[in-house]
């Protein structure tokens, strides 16, 4: 299948028409940014491949069009593409929508690998940059994902209660996680490093004034890049999303 096309000037009116209503009715269902972005590029990729006509496509069509994008795409795919064509019925069309049959994927339950306390130690010695040590430390010890932590800002942490404020979590949902004292220090000491006004993980830069400008935290691929290469130092065989470590205090931001 060709890739959606992001160009109006390409597309028949009428087409541009219903998608723009489709846009519309996304950004006012208050659904998240990703969310709207898969909606919509289903249905600029459903256009290209029906010809820009997909008010009245059968069941027999849809079965064939789902089928065969999922031999070129992932199932997670697929079934967004599925859901967003799901929305376009109910919402832009105002239509009756009837579930098509969908391959599911298999259900696989893996636990985790736990690192030893040796392990840690060895992360604690590999990890030389500091930001990415806090970082790692403060994911660990909160339980939080990755972008959970590149979110954290300087006023979602409650000292008084000893809480920390996630928002716009898994689901969008906001939650409050407990923090222990020694998390606490370590943040406090680490914002002394950069004192930005807003950003705990602030993306880094040459010097510390540039840092107290920047309005983006740190970027997602060098905080992945970073632990990669840490495992590989380590020659770390687990697989793990992060790894849990405690912190040394290096003189390098």
């Amino acid at each position: 299948m060709s890739m959606p096309s992001n160009n109006p000037l390409n597309r028949p009116e009428h087409f541009n028409y219903l998608y723009d209503k489709h846009v519309q009715h996304l950004n006012l269902m208050g659904l998240r940014e990703k969310t709207i972005e898969a909606y919509s590029r289903a249905i600029r990729r459903l256009g290209d491949h029906f010809d820009y006509v997909i008010e009245d496509l059968s069941e027999d069509q849809l079965l064939s069009y789902f089928s065969d994008l999922l031999k070129s795409h992932s199932i997670s795919t697929v079934k967004l593409d599925l859901y967003g064509l799901k929305f376009f019925y109910l919402h832009t069309l105002k239509r009756s929508w009837k579930n098509i049959p969908l391959v599911k994927s298999p259900k696989v339950k893996r636990l985790p690998d736990v690192l030893s306390v040796e392990e840690v130690c060895l992360l604690i010695s590999t990890t030389q940059v500091l930001s990415y040590r806090v970082f790692f430390l403060v994911t660990y010890t909160l339980g939080l994902r990755l972008g959970e932590t590149l979110g954290l800002e300087v006023g979602d942490i409650d000292a008084d209660r000893m809480l920390v404020h996630i928002r716009r979590g898994k689901g969008g949902k906001d939650r409050l996680v407990p923090m222990t004292p020694f998390t606490l220090s370590v943040l406090r000491r680490f914002w002394k490093v950069h004192q930005h006004p807003r950003l705990l993980f602030p993306n880094r830069k040459k010097t510390m004034e540039a840092v107290r400008l920047v309005n983006k935290p740190l970027d997602r691929g060098g905080v992945q890049k970073a632990m990669l290469e840490v495992v590989r130092a380590c020659g770390f065989k687990k697989r793990f999303p992060f790894i849990p470590y405690a912190i040394a205090t290096p003189r390098i931001y």
